[in-house]
């Protein structure tokens, strides 16, 4: 059976080796690759699929076209409008790991039953983390945006999940301390010291590794989620889903590491 990667830029993605990894685990002879593929190509690429194909990773930019063109969704690819998973079969189902991976890399780290959050930025990763607090428990939430007018997105699944939400400007550092901090945006951008405003810190970034706002954050010694944990729990949850099998994400998470030192 045949699984891949899709995006551009998509040469950088480390879902190949832990993929792999995982097939290795389970002793499936399997294959995965990393296909780069823009959005106009998309299409053709689905439609020429055969039978030895099961599933599809999917990233930057292509996973909200990916949803109209797809038999089936989870719903929270229907409450998203973003899918990260495609499993292939007689139908095309969509499905959105990053949700479920992103509250497990929480739980895992001991972060459970908050009530408020602050999240930085104000895209796709930011509308999948909102739904992902809302399963947290978190019912107060702060969207900090550079542009006011783009935050519409995320707080519409704010709203849709129950949550009291108010956007800020990510320029303002005047706030108070909420249960979870997370930070969508490029490293550069954010003061480290918002840390201070936080009991726990998900930076979605996982290289370079440790973030300011991450250093700052084991300073204080709390609780520091990165985009590494996320990427490993959210590949379990498709390995599962492609093959049936089930793999740690501490495996996972190794293999990707060690890609990481080599490059």
């Amino acid at each position: 059976m045949r699984c891949a990667v899709l995006g551009r830029p998509v040469a950088h993605s480390l879902s190949p080796v832990m993929h792999r990894a995982a097939y290795l685990e389970l002793g499936v002879d399997w294959d995965y690759e990393a296909i780069d593929l823009g959005e106009d190509e998309l299409g053709t690429f689905l439609d020429g699929l055969d039978e030895t194909w099961r599933g599809l990773s999917v990233t930057a930019p292509l996973k909200r076209p990916l949803v109209a063109l797809l038999d089936d969704v989870s719903e929270d690819v229907e409450l998203l409008g973003v899918a990260n998973t495609v499993i292939l079969g007689e139908e095309r189902i969509g499905h959105n790991t990053d949700v479920s991976g992103g509250l497990n890399a929480l739980r895992e780290a001991g972060i459970d039953d908050v009530v408020s959050a602050r999240i930085l930025g104000g895209g796709a990763t930011a509308a999948s983390m909102t739904l992902t607090l809302s399963r947290l428990g978190v019912r107060r939430l702060e969207v900090a945006v550079r542009d006011p007018a783009r935050a519409g997105e995320v707080v519409e699944v704010a709203r849709r999940c129950g949550m009291a939400v108010e956007v800020t400007s990510l320029t303002d550092h005047d706030h108070g301390v909420v249960d979870v901090l997370v930070s969508t945006v490029p490293a550069a951008v954010v003061d480290p010291f918002r840390a201070h405003q936080a009991e726990a810190v998900f930076d979605v970034v996982y290289d370079p590794w440790p973030t300011a706002l991450a250093a700052e954050g084991e300073a204080r010694g709390i609780p520091v989620v990165n985009g590494l944990d996320l990427l490993a729990h959210q590949a379990a949850l498709q390995v599962h889903l492609m093959t049936g099998g089930t793999v740690r994400p501490s495996l996972l998470r190794g293999a990707a590491a060690l890609e990481l030192a080599a490059r």
